[in-house]
């Protein structure tokens, strides 16, 4: 597929992230305004609250974008999220005959400040990235015992916080927690001292579910992506995560990008999975490409300083995609909700620029890695701004998300209330 054309000048470029062929959800505020939900084409965005308030747009409910957030939307199913769409891209075509009407309801995004894109039910991190878990597995097993005997056989993950999501651009506390590091004799509390990202992908589930679906109607549920930010505490987490896994270590916060970019849009970009060493069972097997040929990179910007970009990978190089997630969430009856969250786990590639978490960059801390300003990093200090980018590159445009960006403050004084 080549670019497709609007009548906003600004979605040409083979530079934007959001062209006529993206089209992505979000939602942004103004001022003091209550906000409301958009779609990004170009520089601008178009406000489809407004639109609907106008009459202009023709669903199957009523008042669906009052809520300032994609939930309701995404409820009314597959049938009208292709039918709203078709209705998007026919307005904002070149040659359109509702350009008239509909460009009085386009606003410039560099006046807007964007909000959560959508309510997160309920938030679930795998951990389904292969190089990464060999590495971290490597790292404190061992190479023989780097990853345990059902990594192969099954996506594991852990239950998060819904309530720790946050927007790009939302500031992150250093955390604090119960720490035993392995020259202690007995833990203490006091501020995470290995603080660190993870570069992820989020998928959104879009149409809800009461028992097990299979991996086809799995993929048929999931309504679109957001690039994930899964904030760690890598001190914490090493204390507290045996026997039962990862707890405060990763409740500090997770960010998302600020607009939902559809599977529609990424149609043109599946790939297949990694060849597997085990076939998988049948409820687990690939249907058909499952993962998204979509470039990643991490930027770390230190206060007042230079970005540097400290990895580039691509989503293609999951072991699982998100359907076999969803579907092996699903197996033993567990519901799934209609803006159920889903991190795909650490994205990293076979090689050290390839890395998507501090953790393995410096390999344990014990290799540091060099910014551009020539100061090193084993972990994110006060004051660094960590930005994830992704986009997939289509025939003369791209499909972008928008940043994922936090900067990491100090830890408060003190962390209860008084």
């Amino acid at each position: 597929m080549s670019l497709m054309t609007s009548w906003v000048t600004s979605a040409n470029s083979d530079q934007t992230p959001f062209p006529l062929n993206n089209l992505p959800y979000g939602v942004f505020s103004r001022g003091d305004e209550w906000p409301h939900c958009g779609v990004a084409i170009g520089d601008m965005i178009l406000d489809v609250t407004a639109l609907e308030q106008a009459g202009m747009l023709y669903l199957p409910e009523d008042e669906v974008f009052e809520t300032a957030a994609w939930n309701e939307f995404m409820d009314l199913g597959a049938d009208t999220w292709a039918a709203f769409r078709k209705a998007l891209t026919d307005m904002l075509a070149m040659g359109s005959d509702k350009q008239k009407a509909v460009e009085g309801y386009l606003v410039a995004q560099a006046d807007v400040q964007m909000q959560m894109p959508f309510d997160v039910v309920e938030y679930t991190d795998f951990y389904a990235g292969k190089h990464h878990a060999t590495n971290v597995g490597t790292m404190f097993r061992g190479a023989e015992n780097a990853l345990p005997p059902n990594w192969l056989h099954i996506p594991i993950g852990y239950n998060g916080r819904a309530s720790s999501v946050v927007v790009s651009g939302t500031d992150i506390h250093r955390p604090w927690g119960q720490l035993k590091g392995p020259n202690d004799d007995l833990p203490r509390f006091g501020p995470s001292a290995r603080f660190d990202i993870e570069l992820e992908m989020g998928a959104i589930v879009g149409t809800a579910s009461d028992g097990p679906i299979t991996v086809a109607q799995a993929d048929a549920n999931i309504f679109g992506y957001v690039l994930l930010n899964d904030w760690s505490a890598r001190d914490i987490q090493a204390w507290e995560y045996q026997p039962l896994g990862p707890f405060q270590g990763k409740a500090t916060a997770t960010t998302i990008s600020p607009w939902i970019v559809t599977k529609a849009a990424l149609e043109p970009f599946r790939c297949d999975t990694p060849a597997r060493e085990f076939e998988l069972l049948p409820h687990l097997r690939d249907v058909g490409p499952m993962l998204y040929d979509i470039d990643l990179s991490v930027e770390i910007t230190p206060e007042g300083g230079t970005t540097s970009t400290i990895a580039r990978t691509n989503y293609s190089e999951m072991y699982y995609s998100a359907a076999q997630q969803l579907a092996h969430h699903t197996t033993s009856g567990c519901p799934m909700r209609t803006g159920d969250l889903l991190g795909s786990g650490t994205i990293s590639g076979p090689d050290k620029s390839q890395y998507g978490s501090l953790l393995e960059m410096s390999w344990g801390g014990k290799e540091p890695l060099t910014l551009e300003t020539g100061e090193t990093r084993s972990f994110i200090e006060d004051g660094d701004t960590l930005a994830l980018q992704g986009a997939a590159k289509g025939d003369g445009y791209i499909i972008g998300f928008g940043g994922c960006v936090g900067t990491l403050l100090p830890a408060l004084e003190t962390p209860f209330k008084t």
